[in-house]
């Protein structure tokens, strides 16, 4: 029984962090409705991998509805009734257009939370623009920092807009709406926008730059490259290892290990320095292999790391020991976290087809059969209730 366990979301199909969000609120336990389209629609995408590889979209059941349809509102309140949490990743306006906005959401259903997720907000001269991930962290200022020297800024995945500022954004916001709604107050809307959660995990160099402390130009600062005690290096196999030995301690454990303790290199500090430190860092690390290296610095606080890929950062020691990866519907996929002590979280079933749960979800949110009928009348449709089952 997860930390959520009890909490009815309704979820609007999406992509990206919107599922993402939801993903998190159903490890920890929610019990999660998705609306789906009766089919997939074009704009949806890359083509799916299939549910037992859509890992965002665990822990569902689902629904089909055309929202287009004359009575397809109607279906929809009243799911959304019956629900502690509404999730929707359309652009600005689409819902109140659907007559599914949030006040009359919240006119039906008063301590409803009404999560809100798009790239640009709710608001702004933007709202209604198209984008994606890296438009929306190129824009809130974050990209220009990513990115070697002299060269073009380099897309970190769709970490920082999609997943870091957008569906984890999103989840806080939901979580903290429900804490609200738990000690009495109203029910209220979550606009999570992107380029604004991208901003707020750039908290911390907005600070630097008010300080006067961070150079604007990439690779000149301490942390973006520029300094040669903090960035990845070639081994003798074509392989990397990562590293930060930032602290005077640390950097001083990765010269004693790199056998540069004694070699008269110019001060850690010394910005005149760091071509000829980054020159005989990689020097050396050229010299052996990764396996080598992660033997010499295995009981290091130098802080280095091998680079891992996908494919094997699951089988590290610290990952095993600790099951920070596990297998799951036939995939190796990342466990639940953050941990809780009392109210451990759990991967869901995969990702359901359409309709696939729904009747069964339908009875546990509390509708009689008449009722499930008007609903069915209404356009929404289900599955086979037997091919249903909310944990994996």
């Amino acid at each position: 029984m997860g930390v959520l366990s009890g909490i009815r979301v309704l979820e609007f199909e999406a992509i990206g962090p919107a599922p993402f969000g939801t993903m998190l609120l159903a490890d920890m336990g929610a019990d999660v409705l998705r609306i789906d389209r009766p089919e997939a629609a074009d704009d949806l995408g890359p083509k799916s991998p299939g549910p037992r590889f859509d890992l965002t979209g665990r822990g569902r059941r689902s629904v089909t509805l055309d929202l287009k349809q004359p009575h397809a509102a109607g279906a929809a309140l009243d799911l959304m009734s019956r629900a502690d949490v509404v999730i929707e990743g359309f652009r600005p306006g689409t819902m109140e257009r659907l007559g599914l906005g949030p006040d009359i959401a919240l006119k039906r259903n008063p301590k409803l939370v009404y999560g809100r997720m798009t790239g640009w907000g709710q608001t702004g001269p933007l709202a209604q623009r198209a984008g994606h991930d890296l438009n929306y962290i190129a824009l809130s200022g974050v990209l220009s920092g990513i990115g070697r020297k002299d060269e073009a800024p380099v897309p970190p995945l769709n970490l920082v807009g999609d997943y870091g500022g957008g569906g984890m954004l999103l989840a806080l916001g939901v979580v903290a709406a429900l804490h609200h709604v738990a000690r009495g107050g109203a029910g209220q809307v979550v606009d999570a926008a992107m380029t604004e959660g991208a901003a707020q995990l750039g908290s911390v160099f907005w600070g630097q730059v008010a300080a006067g402390n961070w150079r604007e130009s990439r690779e000149s600062n301490l942390i973006d490259g520029g300094a040669p005690w903090y960035d990845s290096y070639r081994t003798k196999d074509g392989e990397y290892m990562a590293v930060g030995a930032v602290e005077a301690r640390f950097y001083a454990a990765l010269l004693d290990k790199l056998g540069l303790a004694h070699a008269g290199l110019p001060k850690q500090h010394d910005r005149t320095g760091w071509p000829m430190l980054r020159e005989r860092f990689a020097e050396v690390f050229s010299t052996r292999t990764r396996a080598e290296w992660c033997a010499i610095f295995a009981d290091s606080d130098a802080c280095v790391a091998p680079v891992l890929r996908f494919s094997e950062a699951p089988w590290h020691p610290h990952h095993i020991e600790r099951c920070s990866f596990v297998e799951h519907a036939g995939a190796i996929v990342p466990a639940p976290a953050p941990r809780f002590s009392a109210t451990p979280s759990d991967i869901g079933a995969p990702a359901p087809a359409r309709g696939e749960g729904g009747l069964d979800a339908l009875s546990d949110w509390g509708f009689d059969a008449a009722h499930v009928q008007r609903l069915r009348a209404s356009g929404l449709d289900y599955g086979d209730a037997s091919s249903s089952q909310k944990k994996g």
